[in-house]
């Protein structure tokens, strides 16, 4: 089973990223092997569409579970779509984020829990 989370870094000691469309960098933990990689979130490249360009990576990635803090309604659409299980209230490294998923203390979401464009500053 593979875990995602939202990051500001490549690593389980970089911090979590609570903002999923537009974070950095989302560190994937695969529990069956214990393998950690990183991959480099395309989304905040993106002049719109950054919440459906993160989401895609996270498909094209294979990960089972997303840990984040927020989700858009496309985001979120994209990933309930084929499976993915959304969990949000991470805080600390990812190492943090991993452990509270592991004691049960994320919550699993069933709608997006930010509106569209929530990420994007104003002018």
């Amino acid at each position: 089973m593979k875990v995602c989370i939202s990051s500001t870094g490549k690593d389980l000691e970089s911090e979590v990223d609570p903002q999923f469309g537009r974070c950095g960098y989302f560190v994937i933990v695969d529990l069956d092997t214990g393998s950690v990689t990183s991959l480099k979130n395309p989304g905040p490249e993106a002049s719109g569409g950054s919440g459906i360009r993160a989401a895609e990576a996270i498909v094209n990635s294979k990960a089972d579970i997303l840990l984040t803090g927020s989700v858009g309604p496309n985001s979120f659409s994209i990933l309930s779509e084929v499976g993915v299980e959304v969990r949000v209230g991470v805080k600390g490294t990812v190492a943090d984020a991993l452990k509270q998923y592991e004691a049960g203390d994320l919550c699993i979401i069933d709608s997006p829990n930010s509106s569209a464009h929530n990420g994007m500053k104003n002018s």
